[in-house]
């Protein structure tokens, strides 16, 4: 495993506050709403994987947990996401120049009805990363917008400001 790349993932440790926005199409409960969340990224199994957790104080949108670990060649990222809906995923993660991406293009634990992808950019500053969800559905080769989602670095976690590596 490579220590290098785990330490690129410094960046995304500590809490956040996440801000999703939604489109009219989605659900009535949620349409056109921005919610206000919490995500905290910490590591884990003495630093060998980190545990993204989030949360919207919203019935609508589930709890989730997501680990995240370095495959054993130690060239590429793995995320395995869990959610209170008993959903299971498993993504394609990249970290570079400060992008961050999440694919999912393949059957895993659940079928593949749709594909979808999250790209987010971190700031120049390492506090905030603006991002979007998009889903294709099958057999489609047309990505189309889910929502925004926008984290920012909480004020205890200030100590962001310059730790953002090229990757």
């Amino acid at each position: 495993m490579s220590r290098k790349q785990l330490e690129a993932l410094e960046p995304f440790i500590g809490e956040w506050r996440m801000e999703a926005t939604f489109p009219q199409a989605a659900p009535a409960s949620i349409a056109g709403r921005a919610l206000i969340g919490r995500a905290v990224f910490d590591w884990v199994l003495d630093g060998q994987f980190v545990a993204l957790h989030e949360e919207f104080p919203h019935p609508d949108i589930p709890t989730s947990l997501a680990i995240i670990g370095v495959d054993p060649q130690g060239r590429r990222y793995t995320q395995h996401y869990f959610d209170s809906r008993g959903v299971t995923r498993v993504y394609a993660m990249t970290l570079r120049d400060g992008v961050w991406t999440l694919l999912r293009e393949t059957s895993d634990f659940t079928p593949l009805d749709f594909a979808q992808r999250f790209t987010g950019t971190f700031s120049d500053d390492g506090t905030t990363i603006t991002g979007r969800w998009e889903s294709r559905s099958a057999g489609s080769t047309s990505w189309e917008h889910d929502f925004e989602l926008t984290y920012t670095a909480t004020s205890s976690d200030a100590s962001k400001s310059g730790r953002l590596a090229g990757g």
